[in-house]
């Protein structure tokens, strides 16, 4: 029997109580979710009514008033419940995250109106009435790379006119705004102006149903069209051109986030397979002790670079060892969740590779956190080239 959902949790503490208990409600649900590759219209409804939505508004507001360390080991907990909905939560916090955690000295020093301020708490503080927020960046053919997108803004009496179209938005046609990346189509500088947008749901948005997908199938990662305008204040930030500048000096949000979701997945599937062997009684052999120990081993580590990460971004953000530890969480937890499931599925045999079974699940959803940005290849390219050339200009490649 699953205990009652936690509700409206006080600190950073009794939220992370509040995901361990939702957790095993969204386990429950999961097979469901992933075999009709539907959204998780429960969980999140249990998520507003436990107040995690509003796990990175300032308790100054009434929110949890949660760090970035704080978010990773929520998230984590509850990608041991549910990848596609850990993800889908990924994204709100990535929003609300990335609006609260930036100090208004630091707002200030990007050169934001004063009014930005008022607009931002506005925000924050419709979170926790229930508001579910997305991430509208990825495009076909220029993935998440932000100085390669096409949709576009123009400046029009009051605000901004956005075009494009936008892929892998997770929770689409289930949030109520989308955070939306577009370059500029009039400038001079150098390189292109991108900016991000805080675009309500409604006319001017369809959501067109693509998202088939390997793994993660609940997350609702469907293909967004915009031909909308907004008013001036969706300009996050208040200024143009911040995009870019906030990829380079704070990626966190943009890497490391997704990191926890996968240590969390990794982590299920060695319960999973736990269960599974000890059900089946095949614990007792040693080659199967090696797999589960060297998947907790591996695991444990991968864990611990990613609280390293989360450390560094709350103590240290924007320096140029944190940055590198957000790459380094990214690519560990995104390898290590693939090789682990893959591990457990041999571990536990043929009988778990059937649809249905939770391995055969993690397992699938688990290969997909090396294809999330910053990829593998991408994570691992910018640090060799870190390493190789400290002094290089490595960072704005990447996007």
């Amino acid at each position: 029997m699953i205990d009652e959902v936690p509700r409206a949790p006080a600190d950073p503490a009794s939220a992370l109580e509040a995901a361990r208990n939702l957790a095993p409600r969204f386990a429950e649900r999961a097979t469901t979710h992933d075999t009709q590759g539907v959204f998780p219209a429960d969980d999140f409804t249990d998520l507003r009514e436990s107040g995690l939505l509003g796990l990175m508004v300032p308790a100054r507001l009434g929110g949890i008033g949660a760090g970035f360390a704080d978010y990773a080991r929520v998230a984590a907990e509850l990608g041991t419940g549910a990848g596609s909905t850990a993800l889908i939560f990924n994204m709100h916090a990535s929003v609300t995250g990335a609006l609260a955690l930036v100090s208004d000295d630091l707002a200030r020093a990007f050169g934001v109106p004063d009014g930005f301020f008022t607009a931002r708490d506005r925000v924050l503080t419709e979170v926790l009435g229930g508001k579910l927020f997305g991430v509208a960046m990825s495009e076909r053919g220029a993935g998440s790379r932000l100085s390669s997108l096409t949709t576009s803004y123009t400046p029009v009496e009051g605000g901004y006119r956005i075009t494009g179209s936008k892929a892998f938005v997770s929770g689409a046609g289930h949030v109520d705004a989308y955070l939306v990346a577009a370059r500029a189509t009039i400038t001079t500088a150098d390189q292109p102006v991108v900016s991000q947008f805080l675009v309500p749901a409604g006319p001017g948005v369809r959501v067109e149903k693509t998202w088939d997908s390997l793994g993660m199938r609940a997350t609702g990662s469907h293909d967004v069209h915009f031909d909308v305008t907004v008013g001036s204040d969706a300009l996050l930030g208040g200024v143009e051109g911040l995009a870019l500048l906030l990829a380079e000096v704070m990626p966190q949000w943009l890497v490391a986030s997704y990191a926890a979701v996968y240590v969390g997945v990794a982590q299920a599937s060695i319960d999973a397979a736990v269960a599974h062997l000890r059900e089946r009684k095949l614990h007792t052999l040693p080659s199967v002790r090696a797999r589960v120990g060297r998947a907790d081993a591996t695991v444990a580590g991968a864990r611990a670079a990613v609280a390293e990460a989360a450390r560094r971004v709350d103590t240290a953000p924007g320096e140029p060892e944190t940055n590198r530890w957000a790459w380094r969480a990214k690519l560990l937890a995104g390898d290590v969740a693939a090789t682990v499931a893959s591990s457990m599925l041999e571990a536990a045999g043929a009988s778990a590779s059937r649809r249905g079974h939770p391995l055969e699940r993690l397992y699938r959803d688990a290969r997909c956190g090396a294809l999330q940005p910053a990829t593998s290849d991408v994570c691992a390219d910018h640090l060799g080239s870190t390493a190789l050339d400290p002094d290089g200009d490595t960072a704005v490649s990447r996007w």
